[in-house]
């Protein structure tokens, strides 16, 4: 079997939850240590701008994904991590690609198509509706194409965009030879979408996540926060509750089961939080102080983006210069 090149992309706008640790991290984590892949894992600094403009934040998530990744098992000698600002070939590649690229493409994007939808009613529906929204799924062409992923891990939210960086490539492609590896989606079957607080989606956006690094004092306050249903004690509870989802996206098949049958047996809500709570911190002890330990450090969290921006870009520059020279840009000799 040929080796693949998995590449994943984290944007930066703001602190991790249990929801992204369920829904990428975990997996992502747990490929980078097969022997079959070169993984690449990116901080997606520069499309964060996209739905933040505040300094301090993206610096602050930042940081806080990078500490989380590691903090959680990532190994970096293995796995190339960089900050997608610090390897300029891809803003360059971006441009490239942008020209190769046909608007009615773009225009069929569900998050621009989304975004026209809530402008539904006024006299112009791109109003608020930025390039960066607009172009997005360009410069994702970028981060995948710049590397040659064979195979990008996305939610089914992602797969159009996925779709479309083939499409880009394929063009390019057609024009220029094969200059670009065509990726493959994998699509995350096995990530659990898990619930917040509310029963909704775990979002940033809702505003109803559980921090997967919060003090054990607050993630206990979290929890016991978690809706349910006003069923007493003793009487059955339904096991598609949002406890459950979220127990079982930490728990051993074995653990799951013992805490269904628990479900089943009328275990009490407050009981059931506190052994969800229990689970949680047993889990995320270790990791968070390790967190704690990088957060306090970030200059070494600095060094180490910045030694995977070194490997990446003996990799990106090459690759620049073969795709300058495909168009007929640079040197003259």
């Amino acid at each position: 079997m040929d080796k693949q090149t998995i590449l994943t992309g984290i944007t930066t706008t703001g602190t991790p939850h249990l929801g992204n640790y369920a829904g990428a991290i975990k997996q992502a984590i747990r490929s980078s240590k097969k022997d079959d892949h070169d993984s690449f894992l990116f901080l997606a600094d520069y499309h964060s701008l996209i739905k933040n403009k505040n300094p301090e934040e993206i610096k602050q998530s930042c940081l806080e994904v990078a500490a989380t990744w590691i903090a959680l098992g990532l190994d970096t000698k293995k796995t190339i991590f960089y900050r997608q600002s610090d390897i300029p070939e891809i803003l360059e590649l971006n441009w490239i690609l942008s020209t190769f690229t046909a608007k009615g493409l773009m225009n069929r994007a569900h998050a621009y198509k989304s975004a026209v939808s809530d402008n539904e009613g006024n006299s112009d529906p791109d109003k608020g509706i930025t390039m960066g929204l607009y172009s997005y799924p360009i410069l994702m062409a970028a981060d995948i194409l710049m590397f040659k992923a064979t195979h990008v891990p996305v939610g089914q939210d992602q797969v159009q965009h996925l779709e479309m960086t083939r499409d880009i490539a394929q063009r390019f492609n057609h024009k220029n030879g094969d200059i670009f590896v065509i990726p493959e989606a994998i699509l995350e079957k096995n990530a659990s979408v898990l619930p917040g607080l509310d029963g909704r989606k775990m979002s940033k956006s809702y505003n109803n996540f559980i921090p997967l690094f919060s003090s054990s004092d607050d993630l206990r306050r979290h929890v016991m926060k978690i809706k349910t249903d006003s069923l007493e004690p003793g009487v059955p509870k339904p096991t598609d509750c949002n406890l459950f989802e979220i127990f079982k996206a930490f728990a051993s098949d074995d653990e799951s089961a013992n805490f269904k049958q628990k479900l089943e047996e009328g275990i009490s809500w407050g009981d059931a939080k506190e052994e969800l709570f229990q689970l949680l911190d047993s889990h995320l002890s270790e990791p968070r102080k390790e967190y704690e330990k990088l957060i306090q450090d970030p200059a070494n969290l600095n060094q180490e983006l910045l030694s995977g921006a070194k490997r990446a870009r003996e990799l990106s520059v090459p690759f620049m210069s073969e795709i300058r020279s495909s168009l007929g840009i640079g040197k003259l000799d």
